[in-house]
């Protein structure tokens, strides 16, 4: 009988082990997975497209958005630009066709990302009367416009990087 006693807890103490056992083989299948995802993170190389990230800079802000916002307002004569602040200011612009009205614009870039909300345009606009300048509304469809034509040359120049 004693032999028999033996031989059920050897039996039970094989299965507590094995369980032991299979819980940490599962322990370290874990860390072993955990290891090799994070062994992965150290890898240098990129896909290409991560090149054209929409978060590419070598200034203080999104270069994509300061390059277009250039662009957009290349026609304008500049008063003042901060690519590390992101701002752009131009003086103010006279149409030769409407020379009785005159508009300045500011550009303020303020994120490192290419977003719609990290773009903030701001204009100033003035009439002609009586010899003076005299501040006048300006519609908001021309702001918002303005703000367009900048993040899609930003979009497209962010396309073509990739492209590249």
């Amino acid at each position: 009988m004693t032999g028999s006693t033996d031989s059920s807890s050897r039996h039970v103490n094989h299965r507590v082990n094995f369980r032991a056992l299979a819980r940490t083989g599962g322990t370290i299948a874990l860390v072993a997975s955990l290891a090799l995802g994070l062994s992965a993170c150290g890898n240098k190389s990129r896909p290409k497209a991560d090149l054209a990230a929409s978060k590419v800079t070598t200034i203080g802000v999104n270069s994509y958005l300061w390059r277009a916002s250039l662009d957009a307002l290349s026609f304008m004569p500049l008063l003042q630009t901060d690519s590390n602040g992101g701002v752009i200011v131009t003086d103010w612009y006279a149409n030769p066709r409407n020379p009785g009205e005159r508009v300045k614009v500011t550009v303020t870039i303020l994120d490192q990302d290419l977003r719609a909300d990290a773009l903030r345009v701001a204009a100033s606009h003035q009439v002609s009367q009586n010899g003076s300048w005299v501040d006048a509304p300006v519609q908001a469809a021309t702001v918002q416009k303005l703000e367009d034509i900048i993040l899609t040359k930003a979009r497209d120049l962010r396309r073509s990087a990739i492209s590249k």
